[in-house]
C-alpha cells in the first residue's frame, strides 16, 4: 500500500501517532459480505444498462430525466431503502431534441454532423443560406459585424488548426503518478475574486441578442474537440432566458472545411435543420434519496453521491451513470449483506450537476447550511450557485452536525485507485486504515489534494467532510466527456463493480466509526495570498 505522503514534513511526524488513537479495526466480516456481493452478485451493470441503453441521455428536466427521476426511485425500493423521495428545487426549463440535420448544398452536396446546442430553439424550418465566417468572443466583437449578417449562417468560432493525438487517449494511472499525487496544493486567495466575478457580462445573451437584431437564420459554433465529436452544452435553461436565434454544434472537421472553402473565395451554402422540444409542466428538478437507517447514532448520518444527469449527445454512460450505478449497487450490496449501520446511509442522485452542481446546493442550502447574503441586491439576486462563494458568513441549519461525511463518484467509469482527503489530515489517517483490506483490489492511494467540479464542492464549502474518490481516467477526458460517444460500450465492468465495493466498505466504514470524521475548521472569508497585490478593476 502507498503510504500517505503530505509533502510537509512536519506533518509526516506526526500521522504515524495519530492513526492508533483516531482510527478503529475495519469489521472485515462485514467486509467478506461486501466481497462477495459485490464480486458474485453485482447488478451495477444491469443499472448502467438501464439508464443509458433504456432511459439514454438525462437532460435535467427533460422527459428521459423525468423516467429517471421515476426509475430510480423504484429501483430504491425494490433494494429495501427506507424513505426514499424525489425532493425539489427551482431549475428551468426542460428541453429535448427531436431532430437536426445539417447539409453543405454548394460547392457541392455534402452531409455534415451537428448538434443542436442546449436550450436554444428551433430553427423555422429548413433554413438555407450562405454562410458568414464571424468569429465573435466578446461583445467588443459585435460593432465589426453589424449590418453584414442579415439572412445568413453564421459561423461564430475561431477554426483553429486541428491536432492529432500524442498519447494514448485510454490510460491507467501507474504508480508513479499516484505517488504524485499525495502533495497537498495550496490555495490561492485574490483580493474579493469571487465577488469580481459577479460582474462579468452574461454574454451567452449578449450574443443572442445581437444575432436577432442582426436577423441571422442561425448561428454555428465548432466542437471542441476533434475526430467527429460532439457535445451540444448549452446553459441558457432559466425561465425568462430562452434565447431567440437557434444554435448548432458542428463537428470540428466539417466546421473547418467550410471556413477554408469561404476563404478560398467559394461562399458555401448550408440547408439546416433543428427542431426541439421545450418542456414547461414543471419547472423543478429532483434530486432523489434514500436512506438505510441507522441503529444507534440518532439523527447522524454518512452519505454517497453522484449525478444523474447528463447531456443528450450521447446516453450519458461515464458521466455519470456510472457513478449513479455505483450508489444504486453500493446500496443494494450493504442491504443484501444485511448490515446494521449505527448511523443512517443515505444515498443521493443529484440533478442539475451539469448546469453548476445545482441539486447538491440545493440540498446543502436547505438542509446543512447557509450563507449569508450580499450587500449589493442587483448581485444578490443572482442564481445561488454564481454568489455562493462569495457570501460570508456561513450560517449552519439544525442539521449541520448530524452530516458526518460525504463521499461522491463522479470521474468516468475508472476503478477507484484512492481517494482526496481534500487537505483533511486527521481524516486521511483514518482512510488508510478503510483502504488495507482493498489493497488487492487497487485502491491504495490517499491524496491530500483538494479536487473540484463535482457534487461534493458545496459540502466542503461549508465544512462538511466531503471527498471525491481518486479513479483511473480511462478515456474520459481524451474523447468521452460530455460528447457525443459516451455510451454503455465505454464501461468497464471490472471497475464498476470494485468501485462499489469501496463506496459500499467506505460507507459502513463511517457509519460505524465510534466518532465521526474529523472536520476541517468552519470556512471563514479567506486572507488574500498576496496582501501587497493591487485590487482589479
Amino acid at each position: 500500500m502507498k503510504r500517505l505522503l503530505l509533502g510537509l514534513s512536519a506533518l509526516t511526524l506526526v500521522l504515524p501517532a495519530a492513526v492508533p488513537a483516531m482510527a478503529q479495526p475495519v469489521d472485515r466480516a462485514a467486509m467478506n459480505q461486501i466481497l462477495d456481493q459485490g464480486l458474485n452478485h453485482s447488478e451495477v451493470m444491469q443499472t448502467a444498462a438501464w439508464l443509458t441503453d433504456r432511459i439514454g441521455g438525462r437532460m435535467t428536466n427533460s422527459p428521459q430525466m423525468r423516467q429517471a427521476e421515476q426509475w430510480t426511485q423504484e429501483r430504491f425500493r425494490e433494494i429495501g431503502l427506507s424513505n426514499v423521495r424525489a425532493e425539489g428545487f427551482e431549475f428551468g426549463r426542460g428541453w429535448s431534441i427531436v431532430r437536426s440535420s445539417a447539409r453543405m448544398t454548394g460547392p457541392r452536396p455534402l452531409q455534415l454532423s451537428v448538434i443542436p446546442v442546449a436550450w436554444t430553439p428551433s430553427t423555422d424550418g429548413v433554413v438555407s443560406g450562405e454562410i458568414v465566417v464571424a468569429p465573435i468572443s466578446s461583445a467588443g466583437d459585435f460593432a465589426r459585424w453589424k449590418g453584414k449578417l442579415a439572412g445568413k449562417v453564421v459561423l461564430i468560432s475561431q477554426p483553429g488548426t486541428g491536432s492529432e493525438p500524442t498519447e494514448p487517449v485510454f490510460r491507467r494511472w501507474t504508480d508513479a503518478e499516484l505517488a504524485g499525487r499525495t502533495t497537498m496544493n495550496q490555495p490561492s486567495h485574490a483580493p474579493d475574486a469571487a465577488e469580481r466575478g459577479l460582474r462579468s457580462p452574461n454574454f451567452a445573451a449578449q450574443l443572442d441578442a445581437f444575432l436577432a437584431e442582426e436577423g441571422v437564420k442561425a448561428w454555428v459554433r465548432i466542437s471542441q474537440r476533434d475526430g467527429g465529436l460532439l457535445h451540444g452544452t448549452g446553459y441558457t435553461f432559466r425561465v425568462g432566458e430562452t434565447p431567440k436565434v437557434a444554435g448548432l454544434e458542428m463537428a470540428a472537421e466539417d466546421y473547418r472545411r467550410l471556413v477554408r472553402l469561404s476563404r478560398a473565395g467559394t461562399n458555401p451554402t448550408l440547408e439546416l435543420e433543428s427542431v426541439v422540444q421545450f418542456h414547461d409542466e414543471d419547472v423543478n428538478a429532483y434530486n432523489i434519496l434514500a436512506d438505510i437507517p441507522g441503529s444507534a447514532r440518532g439523527t447522524e448520518y454518512v452519505m454517497a453521491g453522484a449525478h444523474l444527469d447528463s447531456w443528450v449527445a450521447s446516453d450519458g454512460a461515464q458521466d455519470n451513470a456510472a457513478g449513479s450505478a455505483v450508489v444504486i449497487e453500493a446500496a443494494r450490496i450493504l442491504k443484501a449483506a444485511g448490515v446494521r449501520p449505527k448511523r443512517t446511509i443515505r444515498f443521493a442522485l443529484w440533478n442539475g450537476e451539469e448546469q453548476g452542481l445545482l441539486g447538491s446546493l440545493a440540498y446543502v442550502d436547505r438542509h446543512v447550511a447557509t450563507r449569508a447574503p450580499l450587500a449589493d441586491e442587483t448581485l444578490n439576486a443572482l442564481p445561488a450557485n454564481r454568489t455562493w462563494r462569495a457570501r460570508w458568513p456561513i450560517e449552519p441549519r439544525a442539521g449541520y452536525r448530524d452530516l458526518v461525511a460525504y463521499f461522491n463518484f463522479d470521474n468516468g467509469s475508472g476503478k477507484i485507485r484512492g481517494i482526496n482527503a481534500e487537505g483533511n489530515v486527521a481524516a486521511a489517517a483514518m482512510f488508510e486504515e478503510w483502504l488495507k483490506p482493498l489493497e488487492s483490489l487497487g485502491a491504495t492511494t490517499v491524496s491530500l489534494r483538494n479536487s473540484g467540479g463535482t457534487d461534493h464542492v458545496y459540502m466542503q464549502t461549508v465544512g462538511i467532510p466531503g471527498f471525491q474518490f481518486i479513479q483511473d481516467p480511462l478515456d474520459y477526458s481524451a474523447r468521452i466527456h460530455h460528447t457525443s460517444i459516451d455510451s454503455y460500450d465505454h464501461l468497464k465492468a471490472e471497475d464498476l463493480r470494485q468501485a462499489a465495493i469501496v463506496m459500499a466498505a467506505f460507507l459502513l466504514n463511517a457509519a460505524n466509526s465510534d466518532e465521526p470524521l474529523p472536520r476541517m475548521p468552519m470556512p471563514t472569508r479567506p486572507t488574500a495570498t498576496d496582501p501587497f497585490e493591487a485590487p482589479a478593476n
